[in-house]
């Protein structure tokens, strides 16, 4: 009998500590989770089947508690918080430098445009894209267009 209250124990503590450690540490569905699910349910099932259905339903009443308590005081305390992305980008490609350039400048492509790469104008690097062709690395290019932080170029035949 006492063996029986352990394992319930036993096996509804580690499945609800996997459970959070699924939702604080390792987001989204993995094994853990499943694991932690898998053995708070065998444990409530060998409540019901081991200590009776009265045993098992407060089993049951109480491991629905200490989840949602858990989740409330993890959530209250600002837990998750600290797991979380605060910052943000801000920059913005070929911001900085983009009034130097004028369409017609010509310059050469650093990677293959497929169709966006990199670029060489005036000693600098540039994000380049074309209008849908593919343009080959080291190949001679012109700027077509100037708009909105982007560089539309062509190839130069």
């Amino acid at each position: 009998m006492v063996l029986d209250w352990v394992t319930v124990i036993l096996l509804i503590g580690i499945g609800l500590v996997l459970i959070i450690v699924e939702l604080i540490f390792i987001p989204g569905t993995t094994i853990v989770g499943v694991l932690g699910f898998a053995l708070a349910a065998i444990g409530i099932w060998i409540g019901y089947v081991a200590l009776g259905t009265t045993i098992g339903h407060i089993v049951l009443a109480l491991s629905v508690l200490a989840s949602g308590v858990a989740v409330f005081y993890s959530f209250r305390n600002d837990a998750w918080s600290r797991f979380a992305l605060k910052g943000s980008i801000s920059g913005k490609v070929n911001d900085d430098v983009l009034h130097t350039l004028h369409v017609g400048d010509t310059g050469k492509t650093v990677s293959a445009l497929r169709p966006q790469g990199t670029a060489i104008f005036q000693e600098q690097h540039f994000e380049v894209q074309t209008q849908g062709e593919f343009i080959d690395s080291n190949a001679a290019i012109r700027i077509i267009t100037l708009t909105a932080n982007k560089i539309i170029v062509e190839e130069i035949s």
